[in-house]
């Protein structure tokens, strides 16, 4: 990977983990969190939408080789990759296991990757 390639990646995820804070924050104020985490939710369901949408725009799909043009490593690495989180899903997932929310806790996880992987999905074949 060239220096600029690493420099457009690390550009593209400071800002996709911004834009991720600040709509969490904002979706925390308009929904409730009670039972579900739903900002986290919302936010790595639209991210995967947003990513499959750039792949479908970029690549007709998912590309299946190494060589990606360096606007993929702005938005699709960069930001795609930093607006979405699996590690923030993790850790809401074993916060209602612990609370023995287990209804909950499967339900968040059922969503969270059934729904990413649907609008992943849509996302890709939208256009």
């Amino acid at each position: 990977m060239s220096i600029t390639a690493l420099f457009v990646t690390a550009l593209g995820g400071g800002l996709g983990a911004v834009a991720r804070f600040h709509l969490g924050v904002l979706i925390k104020r308009q929904i409730s969190q009670e039972g579900l985490p739903n900002a986290m939710l919302i936010v790595n369901v639209l991210g995967s939408f947003g990513l499959g949408l750039m792949m479908g725009l970029l690549f007709d799909g998912v590309v299946a080789s190494d060589s990606v043009p360096l606007v993929f490593y702005f938005g699709g690495t960069g930001f795609w990759g930093a607006f979405t989180t699996y590690s923030t899903f993790s850790v809401e997932a074993i916060q209602l296991i612990k609370k023995k929310a287990f209804g909950p806790a499967c339900l968040y996880v059922i969503l969270s990757i059934a729904g990413s992987f649907v609008a992943f999905l849509l996302g890709v074949f939208l256009f």
